[in-house]
């Protein structure tokens, strides 16, 4: 159905109708129920320290023996919360706690240099965003941080950060 088509159905159907179609989309489908969850009632602070909890938990697992520090977690919340429409201040917040915590496990164990390269991708992705939502000046010193740690960690692709650092200065 084209949105055309949709728009002409809505205009003409009766009001009863369409209230019982969305009830029933609210309770077939987990996206839409979660969707108007969230606009009528955000609770991000508790949506953002959740997905906090549950990155933190890839990189230092509370159940498990071996952590599995995989990106896509963090990538999985941050692209959801895109979607949803987060404030942006929580999600940048989200997106360095990634990077932060990420560090946090690389000064303790040895890891593979797609961590790096990934790494890398998620401090462009949170630069960037910071940066066009205006956040810079909130955010520059944990963003510096984040750059400094990568220095004294000896990371090897400090020049692509330093790049990525080089985007916000000019």
């Amino acid at each position: 159905m084209s949105k055309t088509a949709l728009k002409k159905f809505v205009s003409e159907a009766p009001k009863k109708e369409l209230e019982a179609q969305l009830v029933d989309l609210y309770e077939r489908f987990p996206v839409v129920k979660e969707y108007y969850d969230f606009t009528f009632n955000p609770k991000e602070d508790k949506l953002i320290q959740a997905a906090k909890i549950k990155i933190s938990n890839e990189y230092f697992p509370v159940r498990r023996k071996r952590a599995r520090a995989r990106r896509s977690i963090a990538q999985k919340f941050i692209k959801h919360y895109l979607k949803l429409g987060v404030e942006a201040h929580l999600l940048a917040d989200l997106m360095l706690y990634n990077l932060e915590i990420a560090q946090s496990f690389s000064s303790e164990k040895n890891v593979a240099d797609t961590f790096y390269k990934s790494m890398l991708n998620s401090f462009d992705q949170a630069v960037v965003y910071i940066s066009q939502e205006n956040l810079l000046q909130d955010f520059n010193k944990r963003i510096a941080t984040i750059y400094n740690t990568v220095e004294e960690q000896h990371w090897p692709n400090l020049e692509e950060f330093s790049r990525v650092l080089d985007k916000i200065d000019t």
